[in-house]
C-alpha cells in the first residue's frame, strides 16, 4: 500500500534553484516513491529559532507530493542521503545549508520518534511551505491542525514566487 507524502525543499547557500530542482528529480528516482507533484520556487527570509534572520541568504523553497510504500523512517535516510549529496552539513540546527528535505506529512501518520515528527512541528507556522503546497493541493490537511488553506490565510506575503 502506498502513502501520500509531502516534502518541503529548502536552500539558502550554492546555487539555490538548481538545488531544488535536481533534488526534486532526485527524490523521484528514490525506489519506491513515485513523484505526484511539484510546486513552483519561492523565495523566503531565512528564519531561525528567534525569527527572521536578514544576516541570512535568502531561501528558495518548494515542496514536492509523492506516494511511497517505504516506511518513514526509510524515506527520511533517503532523503538524508540525497541532502548529503548536495553538501549538506549539520553544525548547528539553524545554520544557513544547501539542501534541507523534510516530512511534512505521511498520510495522516502521526510519528514522534527521536530522529522523525510528523506532521512536521513547525510547518502550520511557516509560509514557505504552506503556500507551496496549497499551489500543488488545495485541499491539504496537516494532521491534527486543520486545512492548508485556513493555516496559510494572511502569509502569502512572507514568500515570493522565485524568478
Amino acid at each position: 500500500m502506498k502513502t501520500r507524502v509531502v516534502i518541503a525543499l529548502g536552500a539558502n547557500l550554492g546555487e539555490k534553484e538548481k538545488t531544488i530542482k535536481k533534488a526534486q528529480k532526485q527524490i523521484g528516482k528514490i525506489r519506491a516513491v513515485e513523484a505526484i507533484s511539484h510546486s513552483k520556487q519561492y523565495r523566503s527570509k531565512a528564519v531561525t529559532e528567534t525569527g527572521i534572520d536578514e544576516d541570512q541568504p535568502e531561501y528558495v523553497n518548494a515542496v514536492t507530493i509523492v506516494e511511497t510504500k517505504l516506511s518513514a523512517k526509510k524515506l527520511l535516510s533517503r532523503l538524508n542521503d540525497i541532502e548529503n549529496k548536495f553538501g549538506r552539513i549539520r553544525l548547528a540546527r539553524w545554520a544557513p545549508r544547501t539542501l534541507d528535505l523534510d516530512i511534512i506529512t505521511y498520510g495522516t501518520s502521526l510519528i514522534e520518534t527521536n530522529s522523525l515528527i510528523v506532521p512536521h512541528p513547525r510547518a502550520f507556522q511557516r509560509a514557505f511551505v504552506l503556500i507551496p503546497w496549497l499551489e500543488i493541493d488545495p485541499e491539504a490537511v496537516i494532521p491534527g491542525m486543520g486545512p492548508v488553506s485556513e493555516l496559510a490565510k494572511n502569509m502569502a506575503d512572507q514568500v515570493w514566487v522565485a524568478s
